[in-house]
């Protein structure tokens, strides 16, 4: 991915949490020679030293037997983005795109069924606990997790390399700056007002 410096996002503990955040990914890898993709929720986990994408997909989903011939996948997150007019500058200028976006790239393996279990639990607990009447893996009855199971493929990622960028207007004065983050507060799309809101964060940081 091309990232000017001014954009550059290279603090792990960051970008984690930016994946918890918008955690539903596109899972890039090739068949044959050609691109194929997947849109799938991904989990975030450390083990020692190193990270990992875990998450699963249909077994009738032909993109997991494409692990074995695929020295590197890649998947990418993508977080609230928004259109800037140039309207909203002191200086005359042409208008933008501002967004925020993490591609990583690692070597994907399948999961064995307990560890497929373990994962899977995490991911009811991370949706359901805050939720009047969860779903939670202990309350599901085993006959139903057994059958549901069968139909689909675990894996994780072992991430090798991480390219974050954030941009965010961060090279315009402090007054384009201010008003880009009021401007989108008016706009109607709930893109626009997600990236005032990050913007707003990263003004007080």
């Amino acid at each position: 991915m091309y990232i000017p410096k001014y954009y550059k996002v290279t603090d792990v503990n960051e970008i984690e949490e930016f994946i918890q955040m918008n955690s539903f990914a596109t899972l890039v890898t090739t068949k044959q020679g050609k691109p194929i993709a997947t849109h799938l929720p991904l989990m975030f986990n450390k083990k020692g030293e190193d990270c990992y994408l875990t998450g699963h997909m249909a077994y009738g989903n032909p993109q997991w037997r494409t692990f074995e011939t695929s020295e590197d996948v890649l998947v990418m997150f993508q977080g609230p983005h928004a259109y800037i007019s140039s309207s909203w500058y002191e200086q005359e200028n042409v208008p933008t795109w501002n967004y925020q976006s993490v591609h990583i790239y690692g070597h994907a393996t399948i999961l064995e069924k307990e560890e497929l279990v373990g994962d899977l639990t995490k991911l009811l607990e991370k949706y359901e606990n805050n939720r009047e009447n969860p779903i939670l893996w202990e309350s599901l009855s085993p006959e139903l997790l057994e059958k549901e199971m069968k139909g689909i493929v675990g894996f994780k990622i072992k991430i090798g390399e991480i390219q974050a960028a954030y941009k965010l207007s961060q090279n315009r004065n402090e007054a384009d700056y201010i008003n880009i983050i009021d401007q989108l507060k008016n706009e109607e799309t709930p893109n626009s007002k997600q990236m005032a809101q990050v913007m707003e964060k990263r003004c007080k940081k």
